[in-house]
């Protein structure tokens, strides 16, 4: 990965991560904008990336529509376009 380059750009439609995997996520991740008791409820979400910017030293962090928080990469991944 390349710094300050996103994976999602604004408009991509995403999927938030497995309840467990978030919930992994929040209790291992010790650095910057930790994720909140409120953004576990939205696990498995699919959702559009509204805005992306970046931590020093590029990990992206994302706000998603309709979902609360900063999101980080490693919780989202793509959504298959021709999934109903």
């Amino acid at each position: 990965m390349t710094a300050y380059k996103e994976r999602f750009p604004i408009g991509a439609r995403v999927r938030i991560a497995e309840r467990a995997d978030v919930e992994a996520f929040r209790a291992s991740w010790t650095l910057h904008n930790p994720l909140t008791s409120e953004q576990i409820e939205f696990a498995e979400r699919e959702t559009v990336v509204n805005g992306v910017g970046f931590y020093h030293g590029g990990d992206p962090l994302y706000t998603l529509t309709d979902v609360p928080g900063v999101w980080h990469e490693l919780c989202l991944s793509g959504c298959d376009p021709n999934s109903a």
